[in-house]
């Protein structure tokens, strides 16, 4: 008591709060062994301390409402549901943190240690909501997810339509970013190759940015629960939503008969990817925009089938939650350096459709040298009979940084002879810290092993508890129910 009140106002609020919570616990107990007259006396003796010791301090210090009302010798809520010993004393509901008329009823204050805890979660909780209206900032951060294949070799266009941005926004967002190689089984693959680009992919996650410590990185097969809740999402959702998916109809003209299930299959995958985090936004390109829809589609429908009536095992309480789209506009969809309307893929069977990220200097200029262009005088932006000329002024924007207007000033009397190698030395030197730092890691095979378990056991926790929710919903029993 007599640190609490000799420090300055600038002294730590918690010591305060603790110093005063234990005085009063310790009062109340003893009152227990007073006469009806002792025990008044006491309660009232500890009020009026509490009043002139708090009000000095109340002024100067940037307290909660609550704390407020205890200096002015007030409690900040009913009491009831307790003896009137305890409901007699102004002092001890706000400071104990019991702050609802159920919480002092459930604690009964017969337990110190119970109230004490009560407290310090109570007192936690509103000094974080108090910080958190002071500081505008949400209370949580939205969870974003995405992946990438590990088929063929990341290129520019996954660099700067994805990762690049997945990097600026770590802090911004809770984040997961796998690699998904069971949508990469669902074209001819070689075993000895998936094995390795799984490891390449997470190496350039790490080398572009991605830090482990703000974002789960792991590998999507390394968390089953993606798959088995492909498999229930496969049984609510109609043929008819499949068969209107355009990229299917796309991949499958490439490979002819042998197209697979797999194929026609994956976009409830990639909906089981997104809805098994209850992600609430999801980095996608314009292109890509119908699989965020259908797995939005799919989360309605489970939710309208499964959890709409109480009567249900999931109580009225939705599974799953409505994804938005996270979507970059300048720069975020690259296209092929030899069709200005097609995207740049690493699909592509001419390895000088794309710019891949592992490079080298020497590749990257003879791509840029012999990328397709047109014989319009200058250079210039929007023009929908010049594709690849807006193509090149994107990844030349993308890749400067600069405005609009400051890349025409002084291109746009320029002929391609003068452009291009222009555009190869700033593609160059963009690419150059990442390349160097790839070549750091991916041998570094410790390291990667190291970030893929952290990963995946943070992201099959959260995985684990969606796909529980949603088995529950449907009906189906668990291990844990064969007690």
């Amino acid at each position: 008591l007599k640190e609490a009140t000799s420090n300055p106002p600038a002294a730590a609020w918690g010591s305060m709060r603790s110093t005063w919570t234990l005085l009063a616990l310790t009062m109340l107990g003893a009152t227990s062994l007073f006469s009806p007259a002792s025990a008044a006396a006491t309660r009232g003796g500890l009020a009026a301390l509490s009043r002139s010791r708090l009000a000095a301090f109340a002024p100067s210090m940037s307290l909660p409402a609550s704390r407020r009302g205890i200096a002015q010798g007030r409690s900040t809520a009913p009491m009831r549901g307790s003896s009137s010993r305890i409901a007699a004393s102004p002092l001890l509901p706000s400071f104990l943190g019991v702050h609802s008329p159920v919480g002092v009823a459930e604690a009964g204050l017969r337990s110190p240690s119970l109230v004490a805890c009560r407290a310090a979660s109570t007192d936690a909780k509103e000094e974080k909501k108090a910080e958190e209206e002071e500081d505008g900032k949400p209370a949580v951060k939205k969870r974003v997810i995405s992946g990438v294949q590990p088929t063929g070799n990341l290129h520019l266009g996954n660099y700067l339509g994805a990762i690049r941005q997945w990097a600026q926004n770590q802090d911004e967002y809770e984040n997961y970013f796998f690699v998904v190689d069971l949508h990469a089984i669902t074209m001819p693959h070689s075993p000895a190759e998936l094995t390795q680009s799984s490891y390449d992919i997470v190496a350039l996650y790490l080398a572009c940015g991605i830090d482990p410590t703000k974002s789960r990185i792991f590998i999507q097969s390394h968390v089953p629960q993606h798959a088995e809740l492909c498999w229930l999402l496969n049984c609510v959702t109609p043929m008819g939503w499949m068969e209107k998916m355009i990229q299917y109809k796309e991949k499958a003209k490439k490979q002819g008969e042998s197209v697979s299930v797999g194929l026609f299959d994956y976009p409830i995958l990639m909906a089981a990817d997104i809805l098994i985090y209850q992600a609430q936004l999801v980095p996608v390109g314009e292109d890509q925009r119908q699989h965020l829809e259908l797995a939005r589609d799919i989360a309605r429908r489970f939710n309208d089938l499964y959890c709409k009536k109480k009567s249900m095992p999931a109580k009225g309480r939705r599974v799953f939650r409505d994804p938005e789209a996270l979507i970059v506009k300048e720069g975020a969809r690259i296209m092929s350096l030899e069709d200005g309307r097609s995207k740049m893929s690493k699909s592509d069977p001419s390895e000088g459709s794309r710019i891949n990220l592992s490079d080298s200097e020497e590749v990257i200029r003879k791509k840029i040298k012999r990328c397709k262009t047109d014989n319009f005088e200058g250079i210039e932006w929007d023009n929908p009979d010049r594709p690849e000329c807006t193509n090149l002024l994107n990844i030349f924007q993308a890749c400067s940084g600069r405005t609009r207007e400051d890349i025409l000033a002084e291109v746009s009397d320029m002929k391609w002879g003068e452009f291009k190698p222009l555009l190869a030395d700033v593609v160059v030197d963009h690419l150059a810290p990442i390349q160097a730092r790839y070549k750091e890691l991916v041998d570094d095979k410790t390291y990667l092993h190291q970030v893929l378990r952290e990963g995946a056991e943070g992201a099959e926790e959260v995985a684990a508890q969606t796909l529980t929710w949603t088995k529950n919903a449907m009906g189906f029993t668990s291990r844990s129910d064969l007690v």
